[in-house]
């Protein structure tokens, strides 16, 4: 393997290295936006909780009315609260995985199953922050032996196909 080789693998290496230690930050970064979400999406359910209880109904029984309602318009209202409950339980899930999580997993966390508007509104205001932690070291390491073996690999298989032509000697 030849200098300029051996450097454009330890190049690809660090910039592995430098792209996954970013890991934890965003993943951090994100669970302060899912905090945000929750405090906002709480006070949306229970107000409607306690209109729904104002009413000797529960939950699922006052969206029942509104399913059952011959006005479009409650139906679909109806539709729009039934989601609103259901991404505030699926945050609130996703919060406390988050917070139980080792330090070294949220990005696993993260990726299984991520809420798209807030993945895309973190994406769009990550600042990327100093890997100090373990968890940002271990990152790091994973993207740079990642960075490293594609280099390598990719490399390999550029060699071996230039061997391959016909007429090459």
């Amino acid at each position: 393997m030849g200098q300029i080789g051996r450097g454009v693998i330890l190049a690809v290496g660090l910039a592995g290295g430098t792209l996954f230690s970013q890991a934890p930050e965003f993943a951090q970064q994100y669970r302060q936006r899912i905090g945000g979400a929750i405090d906002e999406l709480r006070i949306i359910v229970d107000d409607f909780t306690k209109q729904a209880a104002d009413h000797h109904l529960d939950r699922q029984q006052a969206l029942d009315v509104y399913a059952r309602s011959p006005d479009d318009f409650l139906r679909d209202r109806g539709l729009s609260m039934h989601s609103t409950l259901e991404r505030y339980e699926r945050l609130v899930t996703q919060q406390s995985d988050l917070g139980r999580a080792a330090p070294v997993a949220k990005p696993f966390i993260l990726m299984r199953n991520a809420d798209d508007s807030i993945l895309a509104s973190t994406w769009q205001d990550f600042v990327p922050g100093v890997p100090v932690s373990f968890a940002g070291f271990a990152w790091a390491a994973i993207g740079f032996v990642g960075g490293w073996i594609v280099a390598a690999l990719l490399r390999v298989g550029a060699k071996r196909a230039v061997q391959w032509r016909p007429g090459y000697r």
